[in-house]
């Protein structure tokens, strides 16, 4: 998305169809998740990520870690059936903007099931220390899964 208007405090943005069939909370005001974009002549330190989402995940569990010393919490996203194949263990999702692990998956028939941890410093910095159980989440998967799987889906013809 553009930016279309910025004051100090809040911008605006055009938002097309597609943009608002795949996600959710853009209908309203509210704070987000913003990371400058990777130049290419950046250092790689993290996932590979492009911002566009994806589809929409429900969360079925947000709690901290019992007998965790690092204050950890656990997040566990139903995400839709036609994301699972993108989705591994160590493997990448971005939830609400904010890219991290993925440390479980498990499929089940009617969703696939990711377990994440969400350490202090993500929750006191991003926007995820507002989920609960039910919140609905934007998610997008690992770029280079979603070409290794256009890939193959090709080849196959």
């Amino acid at each position: 998305m553009t930016v279309t208007e910025k004051t100090e405090h809040s911008f605006s943005f055009d938002v097309s169809r597609e943009s608002l069939n795949k996600t959710v909370g853009l209908d309203q005001m509210g704070p987000v998740n913003l990371e400058k974009a990777l130049r290419f002549n950046d250092r790689l330190g993290g996932h590979l990520v492009s911002g566009h989402v994806d589809g929409v995940g429900k969360v079925t569990h947000f709690a901290a870690l019992a007998n965790d010393t690092y204050g950890s919490w656990l997040l566990k996203i139903a995400a839709p059936l036609e994301l699972a194949p993108f989705l591994a263990y160590k493997g990448s999702i971005v939830v609400n903007g904010v890219s991290l692990t993925v440390n479980f998956v498990e499929d089940q028939s009617d969703a696939c099931i990711v377990s994440i941890n969400i350490i202090p410093h993500t929750l006191q910095h991003t926007t995820l220390g507002s989920l609960q159980e039910n919140s609905e989440v934007n998610l997008e998967v690992d770029l280079i899964a979603r070409y290794l799987a256009r890939m193959l889906e090709v080849k196959a013809l």
